[in-house]
């Protein structure tokens, strides 16, 4: 009787190690690679900023990238020759949202951003550094 209760306790010991263990590394493997995509853009904006400012056309200047809270990757543009009393900003906002979806959609090279979920976020000013609009593609309109 004493040995069979010694080898059932050794046995309950043993099980609750292994999960123990399993949980522990589960845990590290989860906060581990959110951080390392964390740092992954971190990375990708510091090297889109070396490039900063950057003419992306003949209007529209790149002025920044940044890694922002809760999975937000944003774009920082200055459109150069717009000043905001001068644009209609819910048709500029109507025309480029469809474009930036798709282009969030289909870009190989975002395709980590949506592996990961990301947010994408585009922020526009005029030249004269005013809030044009911001357009922010969720995980939900990119993932359909």
């Amino acid at each position: 009787m004493e040995q069979t209760e010694k080898r059932q306790k050794t046995i309950k010991t043993i099980i609750g190690l292994i999960v123990g263990a399993a949980v522990f590394i589960t845990v590290q493997l989860v906060f581990f690679q959110k951080q390392s995509f964390d740092k992954a853009m971190l990375e990708a904006a510091d090297e889109i900023n070396k490039s900063c400012p950057m003419m992306v056309d003949k209007e529209t200047r790149l002025d920044n990238a940044a890694a922002l809270p809760d999975n937000v990757f944003q774009y920082n543009y200055t459109l150069i020759n717009a000043n905001k009393s001068d644009i209609d900003i819910e048709d500029f906002t109507n025309y480029m949202e469809p474009i930036i979806v798709n282009n969030v959609k289909t870009n190989p090279d975002l395709k980590i951003y949506r592996e990961n979920k990301v947010t994408m976020s585009y922020y526009y000013k005029d030249k004269n550094s005013l809030f044009l609009t911001k357009i922010v593609v969720t995980p939900d309109k990119y993932s359909n």
